[in-house]
């Protein structure tokens, strides 16, 4: 599929949701619908000086713009590629005296674009961006009072030699950002770096349970089918993570995009059951489940601050007393459990206080199983995460499962040639092979990995962050 070749979708007008995209053809799981680069993009605010400009991709060592001494590339070749976006950018900054933030960059690169190509249909686009939904009508005091400062901090920033557009063209491309900015991730899809507008993405509606995913691929986004589609059938992706009763995903939705979801999750309040499942034998009163849903929201607020202080034994120890109130109480697929079982994996595992933290990955993945779509990429994550603390805990056989099991959901989710689908890949061969060699000698085996973990451990525990997953569009903060 190359890209801006967009005969695989069609727009219509998809009932109370406005338009929307559906198939023309057939697709199977792990298809390629549609790729898109961005129509323009920016790394965030905070990672600047560690992120290259053109390809999003996190260096160790960055080359920087020698004129404005802000853009920093791979090497010569990215930093090339970028000229026809930076050269505006470049002087306007030299200009300006300073740096303004992503949203004011994000719409100015926009904007050039535009005085460049024309507001009509570019290559492969099936909307303009002058098309793009801005939702502005719908702003609330805050957002409004937000917007006014954008405005005006664009407007001081904004060459006067350069095309001059209407006060209302202005907010309409910062309405356009806040409800359709794409998040970035680096080159592994473990951090979001940047946020871009794909106009053929932003006409892909949303679903709680959609039948696409969207993942960013070495400059590009891919929308990827995650099981059978129809020809004719509308293409969906989820603008939130799954994992919440819906009452709570509506709300969310409503807030971040201005719309009431009507899927059929929605409606039907499917999974809530399980999303807020309790002990059956003996079942607690209604009492014990508000008293402890209020412990948990309030035990995971601490937890926060903890995090956020870099307080991980203190983390360690909130999540260890709060499982253990919660143990009569909640079922295995309750999201206050899940939250917490996720949470201590991750800080016990960067501890290296692997064995407790394997115990703790598996009841998580137990849980998300019976609640995740088979093929969500959020899912295939975590099932990564917890085969390689049950690796690095020595649980072979059950880590081993994992990485497998990870691997057959990104295979769907971000391909084979995504850079975590290779990591995952050379994982799965590397355990496989420890595999049959502790099935054949399991002292032999102890005695090899120990040896070979003093040399180099499977470097993949991150510090934890307080930051959540990418999420798959971007919000403004």
């Amino acid at each position: 599929m190359t890209i801006g070749r967009m005969e695989n979708v069609e727009v219509f007008t998809a009932e109370g949701k406005g338009r929307g995209l559906k198939a023309t053809k057939e697709f199977w799981a792990a298809d390629v619908i549609f790729a898109e680069r961005a129509y323009s993009a920016v790394v965030f605010d905070s990672l600047v000086n560690f992120v290259c400009h053109t390809c999003f991709k996190r260096q160790e060592k960055l080359h920087r713009c020698g004129q404005c001494k802000f853009a920093h590339y791979c090497d010569r070749t990215c930093q090339k590629d970028a000229w026809l976006n930076h050269k505006n950018e470049c002087s306007a900054i030299k200009r300006y005296g300073k740096v303004p933030n992503e949203n004011i960059r994000l719409a100015a690169r926009i904007m050039w674009r535009v005085e460049r190509e024309g507001t009509g249909l570019t290559e492969g686009c099936l909307v303009s961006v002058d098309d793009l939904q801005n939702h502005v009508e719908h702003f609330g005091e805050e957002e409004q009072k937000e917007l006014r400062v954008d405005v005006d901090t664009f407007l001081q920033y904004w060459p006067p030699q350069s095309q001059q557009f209407s006060m209302q063209y202005i907010s309409h491309i910062f309405g356009v950002i806040n409800c359709n900015g794409f998040t970035l991730s680096d080159q592994r899809g473990l951090q979001a770096v940047g946020v871009g507008i794909f106009p053929n993405l932003g006409l892909v509606n949303h679903d709680c349970w959609p039948n696409c995913t969207v993942i960013f691929n070495n400059g590009k986004i891919e929308l990827r089918a995650l099981g059978k589609i129809s020809e004719g059938e509308e293409l969906t992706v989820s603008y939130i993570d799954f994992l919440n009763v819906s009452e709570e995903r509506k709300r969310q939705l409503k807030k971040q995009y201005y719309f009431d979801c009507t899927c059929e999750h929605c409606q039907k309040k499917l999974k809530d059951d399980l999303f807020l499942g309790v002990k059956d034998n003996p079942k607690p009163s209604p009492e014990v489940v508000k008293e402890m849903i209020q412990f948990s929201k309030d035990t995971l607020e601490k937890i926060d601050k903890a995090r956020s202080e870099g307080l991980y034994h203190e983390v360690v120890k909130l999540c260890r007393e709060c499982l253990q109130k919660q143990e009569p109480v909640f079922a295995d697929t309750n999201i206050y459990t899940l939250r917490i079982l996720s949470i201590v994996s991750e800080v016990l595992s960067y501890l290296q206080a692997f064995e407790e933290a394997s115990d703790y990955a598996r009841r998580m993945v137990d849980g998300y199983m019976k609640l995740y779509h088979p093929n969500n990429a959020q899912l295939g994550m975590a099932v990564m995460r917890a085969g390689l603390t049950n690796w690095h805990a020595g649980n072979i056989e059950v880590g081993h499962g994992m990485i497998c099991k990870a691997y057959a959901i990104l295979l769907v989710t971000h391909g084979p040639s995504h850079p975590i689908t290779k990591d995952l890949e050379a994982m799965r061969v590397q355990t496989e092979m420890e595999l049959r060699m502790f099935r054949q000698n399991e002292f032999m085996y102890y005695k090899m990995r120990e040896a070979a973990l003093n040399n180099q451990p499977m470097q993949v525990m991150a510090e934890p962050s307080n930051e959540p997953a990418p999420a798959l569009f971007h919000k403004k903060q």
